[in-house]
């Protein structure tokens, strides 16, 4: 199986270990990517507030190169990333007007919908049978808070793809590696996103609410897909220490990672050694020891 690969600019500087554990998992489940040859910035966070055409005009390059290369499939790992090009796609698309715009921008036509898929469409596509087969370790010590952040599973009209307010997607793949997965209240909660920079204060007052919230619930371990919520959830716990003195570490992994810690993988492979909060799966509790 060979899908387009759309990495996005988070994926090749601060978050290349989401990439790296992409890739890895990945070729471990018998499939390929084609990246996108001379592929740009989608616009990602700033240009869709800024200019609208702009906004279209970026996203719409990449699904253009997709376009050329004769690719049905595209994936963006980064939620911004996927949501900025299914959000794009669908306007060029049922906005005539949009869409002439947008062809003189790039100065052609555009005549194919791509289908743009997530990171769990992936694994969907790639079949629970694959990871199931492929497992070598069950992380049955592992009780997992799934956080889909805001961009994800929406616009749920758009994007279609599970309940924008209660997905449990991500869930049946956490389940699939033995691990537990909780439920818990703040999975579609907004974590600052790119205020992460300008409004320091905010970013650190919804991510320790993230963060409490999944330790409530039972969870010892967060998972995430987006290169953004995963810098102001792990990252900024530095911050939240000095902040908050009585906040203890919470790691935080892409859902990637966590795929590849079942597939065998350790965590230097799979790049989680270059997290702030430090994470080693065979040092959490066994069940027997947390009774």
């Amino acid at each position: 199986m060979k899908l387009g690969y759309f990495p996005g600019c988070s994926q090749t500087g601060t978050a290349k270990e989401y990439d790296i554990s992409l890739r890895k998992v990945v070729e471990k489940l018998g499939a390929s990517f084609d990246e996108i040859k001379d592929w740009t910035c989608c616009g990602a966070t700033s240009a869709h507030v800024t200019n609208h055409l702009l906004a279209n005009s970026l996203a719409m390059r990449n699904i253009m190169l997709a376009e050329q290369q004769g690719l049905d499939d595209l994936v963006a790992p980064c939620a911004a990333c996927y949501n900025r090009l299914v959000l794009s796609q669908h306007e060029t698309i049922t906005h005539p007007e949009i869409k002439k715009e947008v062809e003189e921008v790039l100065d052609t036509k555009l005549s194919k919908e791509i289908k743009v898929m997530n990171l769990i469409e992936l694994f969907q596509k790639i079949g629970a049978d694959k990871i199931t087969a492929n497992r070598q370790v069950e992380l049955k010590n592992m009780k997992v808070a799934c956080y889909y952040g805001c961009l994800l599973v929406r616009p749920a009209d758009i994007t279609k793809f599970d309940d924008a307010e209660q997905p449990t997607s991500m869930e049946n793949l956490v389940a699939l590696t033995g691990a537990k997965p909780v439920d818990w209240n703040y999975k579609v909660e907004c974590c600052g996103a790119a205020h992460t920079l300008a409004r320091r204060d905010i970013v650190l007052d919804l991510s320790k609410k993230i963060l409490d919230d999944a330790k409530e619930h039972g969870a010892n371990v967060m998972v995430v897909a987006c290169p953004m919520c995963h810098a102001n959830l792990d990252m900024r716990q530095r911050a939240m220490k000095r902040e908050y003195p009585d906040h203890k570490d919470f790691p935080v992994l892409y859902l990637t990672e966590l795929l590849g810690l079942a597939l065998g993988m350790n965590e230097k492979e799979l790049g989680i050694n270059l997290h702030t909060v430090e994470f080693n799966y065979k040092e959490l509790p066994s069940e027997k020891a947390a009774v």
